[in-house]
């Protein structure tokens, strides 16, 4: 697969994927130590089976050195992260071993990184299959198609606190489907069965239904390997009219969810009545659109006099049961409800009044009246 001289110049889609890692990184790892320390368990584990040279030609950090130094900057986890890197070219192997062993403080990671220069095939996801993890992030972030399927992410997800991410060429999967030479590794991604009924389907729809239908397949995918919480977040190429990649994130956990929804809101380049798009486009700085027009927070309100009818539930139960494969994060939620009953729609126990001014607390008892 080209490389396309990739790591020459580090587009501001790459910055930000490497900052949603990170970001997650950082805050799955405190929760995972906090709970491990109860069990006098001492590890926890960061994969990244495409890892790079390291840093960019213009010398910014890529995301391997992001997470080796949000470790070392911590004394509790520099003593716990085992990392492991891995990247089949020889050179950026080397040039990311010797990048890392140049790392101010480097030293002070109890378990020294490890890097790999193997192919990712069939042959390691069966001996992924057999090992058990510790607690491991696994990021996948190939150039193109081949290493990724269900097979490698199920590999490692089925073991507890166990989560993935993985980044791809949203183009590449797309001119992938209807080529025979690539048929198999379709097949390693989607399922066989999937893979060709979705070739099937493709072919009448418009560019724009068939990347929902692409990604809406791999995120169904994935579900059906037992994995109830998925995440899509897209990236625009730098003129803001084609999508250039994807990542996807997977765990079994809601927390996990929750806080991956609230870092990929942060980071998504457009908000509309304070909902998070889950995109990065280069071009909404540059040209923003009236996304106020679309009013999601109205139709959040709508949803949940409908869907709740009759009901009686905590703000925190309404939050985990509505907000699955929904763009709204917790505040959103709150302010929502904040307004509803404002407007008399709903009862709150203990009501406004009787509450911090302008909060609305995971614990506050809702009821909603029964529709017609």
């Amino acid at each position: 697969m080209p490389k396309d001289n990739f790591f020459e110049d580090p587009r501001e889609q790459s910055l930000v994927k490497s900052e949603i890692v990170r970001k997650y990184f950082w805050a799955w790892a405190k929760v995972i130590t906090s709970t491990l320390k109860k069990h006098n368990e001492k590890k926890i584990v960061y994969i990244d089976l495409f890892a790079g040279p390291g840093r960019y030609e213009d010398d910014t950090k890529s995301t391997p050195l992001l997470v080796l130094e949000a470790a070392i900057a911590d004394k509790e986890l520099s003593q716990m992260l085992v990392t492991i890197f891995n990247d089949k070219d020889p050179n950026n192997a080397h040039s990311l071993e010797k990048t890392i062993d140049g790392l101010v403080g480097i030293e002070k990671l109890k378990y020294k990184p490890r890097v790999l220069n193997i192919e990712i095939d069939s042959a390691i996801v069966d001996e992924f299959k057999h090992m058990r993890f510790a607690p491991t992030l696994l990021f996948v972030d190939p150039w193109g198609y081949k290493g990724l399927s269900l097979r490698l992410v199920d590999s490692v997800l089925n073991d507890w606190g166990c989560d993935c991410i993985f980044f791809f060429n949203y183009n590449r999967i797309n001119m992938g489907l209807n080529n025979e030479k690539v048929r198999n590794h379709m097949k390693a991604l989607f399922g066989e069965e999937r893979a060709d009924e979705l070739r099937d389907k493709l072919s009448m729809l418009s560019p724009r239904d068939r990347e929902l239908m692409i990604v809406e397949e791999l995120v169904k995918a994935f579900m059906g390997f037992g994995y109830p919480f998925v995440l899509p977040f897209r990236f625009r190429n730098n003129k803001g009219n084609r999508t250039s990649h994807h990542l996807i994130f997977i765990t079994k956990n809601f927390r996990g969810y929750e806080i991956m929804k609230e870092i990929m809101a942060k980071e998504s380049s457009n908000l509309a009545q304070g909902v998070a798009s889950f995109e990065y486009n280069p071009a909404d700085r540059r040209m923003p659109l009236l996304f106020e027009l679309a009013r999601p927070i109205d139709d959040l309100k709508r949803m949940l006099l409908n869907d709740f009818s009759g009901r009686e539930l905590t703000v925190k139960d309404l939050y985990e049961q509505h907000s699955i494969g929904k763009p709204y994060i917790k505040r959103n939620y709150k302010e929502v409800l904040k307004l509803l009953e404002a407007d008399d729609k709903i009862i709150a126990s203990p009501s406004a009044s009787e509450r911090p001014k302008g909060t609305c607390s995971d614990k506050v008892v809702v009821t909603f009246p029964k529709t017609l």
